[in-house]
């Protein structure tokens, strides 16, 4: 299969692109597309041949669910069996937007879609292109991320291309995306609303709308057996193809302690990388130093973490030691990729 990449620099002048795209879903074919978090790769979400289609392009495990994605709030309504008075507050408050509702579902969607749940989550992405395309493909969009299963998640066309070249019939490339990171997602078929993956929506801003919400303790935790309700709640995540190891705590000695790994592994005869931060990557000795960003800029540190596990991809990396970065709002967020990244391997001095 030859897959096609278009360029959208306006959803207007470009129109006839994005029609295109949706008559490749419409057909239960799929296209990979830019949201505001990551490129998704989508498929009819109501067709379950197109779902599976989805599994097989990524080599992504089928009890791990996708996310439906809609461009109407009404449209919601038209997936869920019941759906609690939270959600509409939730949908007000924060779509379009980077927050995925799971709600229980009705009839026309899918076990496909679903991973084999009696639930489903849903979307309204907050980029003209996605929002534009799923018009354009029937109004109901399943789009795990546009990546090989346990890679890094794409945050530019290119990333799409790497791991998707072949095997889906089309690329909307929309640039980079804006937050680098994918949503938040909250159950709300549980008594207390439940977070299941941190994201840019924090559960201090979803108290504000809801009250109590609580912390699924599998999200900072390697201990995640159960059947997922979320994607990336069980299965390694995120990873670079090189060893990634998280060193934690006070700045002096995590600096001291990835020198000291740095050295041993290099006397092994591995490759190292290293991930800092502006303030620190000057003191680092490795083959490769990538700085994130500066660590009080939690938003470009969150934009630039997939991009930056996939540049030691191209650097013949054999193992690389970063920084934590528990930062205080969206840090959590930042933590859960990095865990799942590095299979849970941190260590704290």
């Amino acid at each position: 299969m030859d897959t096609k990449i278009e360029k959208i620099r306006n959803c207007l002048l470009d129109a006839e692109k994005i029609r295109t795209a949706g008559a490749i879903i419409r057909a239960g074919g799929l296209v990979a597309f830019p949201t505001e978090t990551v490129y998704g790769l989508g498929a009819d979400a109501l067709n379950a041949c197109a779902a599976r289609k989805i599994y097989e392009a990524k080599g992504r495990p089928s009890d791990n669910p996708l996310i439906v994605h809609i461009a109407r709030f009404s449209d919601l309504e038209r997936l869920s069996a019941a759906l609690p008075s939270s959600a509409k507050r939730l949908s007000e408050a924060f779509w379009p937007g980077p927050l995925t509702i799971i709600v229980q579902k009705n009839e026309i969607v899918p076990y496909e879609t679903t991973g084999g749940m009696d639930t489903v989550a849903v979307r309204m992405p907050n980029h003209p292109v996605a929002l534009a395309l799923i018009r354009e493909s029937g109004g109901f969009v399943a789009a795990p991320s546009a990546n090989s299963s346990g890679r890094p998640s794409p945050t530019l066309a290119g990333h799409v291309a790497d791991d998707l070249d072949g095997r889906i019939s089309m690329i909307l490339d929309g640039g980079q995306v804006g937050i680098g990171i994918e949503s938040t997602i909250i159950d709300l078929t549980e008594e207390i609303p439940t977070i299941l993956r941190p994201g840019y929506i924090t559960r201090e801003m979803l108290q504000e709308v809801i009250g109590e919400v609580r912390i699924d303790p599998g999200i900072l935790a390697s201990d995640c057996t159960k059947k997922p309700k979320a994607p990336g709640m069980k299965y390694k995540h995120y990873a670079p193809r090189a060893e990634l190891i998280l060193v934690e705590g006070e700045e002096e000695r995590v600096v001291s302690k990835i020198n000291e790994l740095s050295g041993q592994a290099f006397c092994d005869g591995k490759r190292v990388g290293v991930i800092g931060t502006d303030e620190t990557c000057a003191r680092y000795q490795a083959h490769v130093v990538i700085s994130i960003g500066v660590r009080s800029d939690e938003e470009a540190i969150a934009r630039r973490l997939y991009k930056v596990l996939r540049e030691f991809d191209e650097m013949d990396i054999d193992i690389i030691y970063s920084e934590s970065f528990a930062t205080p709002n969206i840090g959590q967020a930042i933590m859960n990729r990095l865990l799942k990244a590095a299979g849970y391997q941190l260590i704290r001095v």
